[in-house]
């Protein structure tokens, strides 16, 4: 830049980008933590049955999880309008920094909440009733942090209901093998969220909201590893009952040690406040890895 010269102006943020980072589609991590879930039931539910998944219900389970975790972001930030720009990790949502009105986040919430619904009619009357018992789950998760101490145990049981779905949709029903994987996920769910909350907890205070790093207190990484121990614990047991072969098991143990690993940082006395969000992505990649570990045997490869 000449001596003198004025510094250029920044492009003013579109609409349309504003609503990317409302749903949080500039961070996909989130959309795919859920979406995981839901494609291990459905491939796990299709294996008990000696069949492949369904690639229709595949197709709607990754639609679906995108649709709900768009309105589950536009749930939370509506919310937390005033509270997040409290935080500093969340201070620069669009609603929270007022760039978009609380009108188009309800129009967005219309549009998404519609996405969801039309494809959930596509699944079985089962699938379609559990659908409609996670909506108030979903809807009421974010005001938790207001009243309950655990609100990631809300979350978890949101999260649940991506196993629960799709299972009955394979199956028609609910057998223990889908509560098993029920139980994995909330254990997963509880542990992955409960790491990311460490990194909010000196807001959280300031601001006075609960979350589960604030409730377990000086035990908060002891909690973690039981969760994930449960979580590894029931993958394997349900991998075992209904016959994944040798590649799941090995996928299993790759997710075993990552969460060591994350297990081992967390003790040091100072963490990098960079971990919690590496966690957070390590275990996207685990779900994956466990993923991509169900797929040889179910498509009888082993």
């Amino acid at each position: 830049m000449t001596s003198g010269s004025n510094p250029q102006p920044e492009s003013p943020e579109s609409t349309f980008w504003k609503i990317v980072r409302l749903l949080r589609w500039h961070k996909p991590a989130g959309r795919l933590i859920l979406m995981l879930p839901a494609l291990w039931a459905t491939i796990a539910a299709a294996k008990t049955q000696q069949q492949l998944p369904p690639l229709n219900l595949v197709i709607v389970m990754i639609l679906g999880s995108l649709a709900t975790s768009a309105a589950g972001c536009v749930i939370n930030d509506l919310w937390d309008q005033d509270i997040d720009p409290q935080v500093e990790r969340t201070k620069n949502r669009p609603l929270a920094e007022r760039s978009l009105s609380i009108q188009v986040g309800i129009v967005i919430l219309a549009v998404a909440g519609l996405c969801a619904f039309l494809l959930s009619t596509y699944l079985t009357p089962l699938s379609f009733g559990l659908c409609l018992a996670a909506a108030p789950i979903i809807a009421i998760y974010p005001a938790c942090k207001r009243f309950f101490p655990v609100p990631q145990l809300v979350l978890s049981i949101a999260w649940g209901f991506a196993v629960l779905i799709p299972w009955s949709a394979v199956t028609g029903g609910l057998d223990r093998h889908a509560w098993e994987l029920w139980l994995a996920v909330i254990a997963w769910t509880m542990g992955f969220d409960t790491v990311y909350a460490m990194s909010d907890r000196e807001d959280d205070r300031r601001v006075g909201v609960n979350s589960s790093a604030l409730f377990f207190g000086k035990y908060v990484t002891f909690a973690i590893g039981i969760f994930f121990a449960i979580a590894l614990g029931c993958l394997i047991w349900i991998g075992w009952e209904i016959g994944f072969g040798y590649a799941y098991y090995f996928s299993c143990l790759t997710g075993g040690v990552i969460w060591s690993w994350q297990y081992k940082k967390l003790t040091q006395v100072e963490i990098p406040e960079s971990f919690y969000q590496l966690a957070f992505g390590q275990n996207v990649w685990i779900g994956f890895i466990v993923l991509v570990g169900m797929l040889p045997s179910t498509l009888g490869f082993g």
